[in-house]
């Protein structure tokens, strides 16, 4: 059974080292775990799509949330799914420092990432419009 995992985190000292380790790490461990998805980062905030099985996301997502790293880890989203949306990535990558501030202000009160502060649905529907705008990066699957 497919599930979609959407959570939010924050992170005290985000570097480029520290994204470049994650994003490596994962493109390294999901494809054996059947593990898709794209980390989103702006600020001091992660927010995370996790699709796969679900007991490869929930334990990868249980170990996310007990990493000393991540501090106010919340579950923003979480559903049973018949296909994934994010299967074109091992660990696709949206740096909203890139992209216009205009998309991220479409769905919060300011143009900055605030997953904490709106609806999980909201926080989806913002990332399927960085999907359509060609707004992730990172290596294909």
């Amino acid at each position: 059974m497919l599930v979609r995992l959407l959570y939010a985190s924050r992170v005290d000292a985000v570097t480029p080292d520290l994204i470049e380790a994650i994003l490596a790490r994962s493109r390294v461990h999901n494809p054996a775990l059947g593990i898709t998805g794209i980390l989103c980062h702006g600020g001091d905030v992660f927010m995370q799509v996790l699709e796969g099985g679900r007991e490869p996301v929930n334990q990868l997502y249980n170990r996310i949330a007990s990493d000393p790293r991540h501090q106010d880890v919340t579950l923003l989203h979480y559903a049973e799914i018949a296909e994934r949306r994010f299967s074109g990535w091992t660990m696709g990558q949206v740096n909203l420092a890139r992209i216009n501030p205009s998309i991220v202000l479409k769905y919060s009160e300011r143009p900055v990432l605030d997953p904490f502060g709106v609806p999980g649905e909201v926080s989806m529907a913002m990332l399927e419009e960085l999907i359509a705008t060609a707004s992730i990066v990172g290596r294909a699957v």
